[in-house]
């Protein structure tokens, strides 16, 4: 296992274990670093409006189509670090 991917399996666990939870926006840049990192780019249609959280989910992955899977991965790992250090 390349020390990116356990870098990125790592903040993953961390993640769950902070003591206050990231605001709306921070969980949506989260969800979409980790979706590309793991998945690549967005596929699929865009939810419906009346499916808002998914939608914003689908828009927060889409902002990141092209991005590199370590590109992705490495944000996710800074973005983790960074709630980390603000955790404490």
């Amino acid at each position: 296992m390349s020390d990116l991917l356990s870098r990125f399996k790592a903040a993953q666990d961390e993640v769950v274990n902070l003591n206050d939870a990231p605001n709306v926006q921070t969980k949506l840049r989260l969800y979409a670093l980790y979706k590309q990192g793991s998945e690549g780019d967005v596929s699929g249609d865009r939810p419906s409006a009346i499916q808002f959280v998914a939608q914003a989910k689908y828009d927060a992955w889409a902002k990141l189509v092209g991005t590199s899977s370590e590109a992705a991965m490495n944000g996710y790992v800074d973005l983790v670090e960074e709630l980390k250090a603000n955790d404490a």
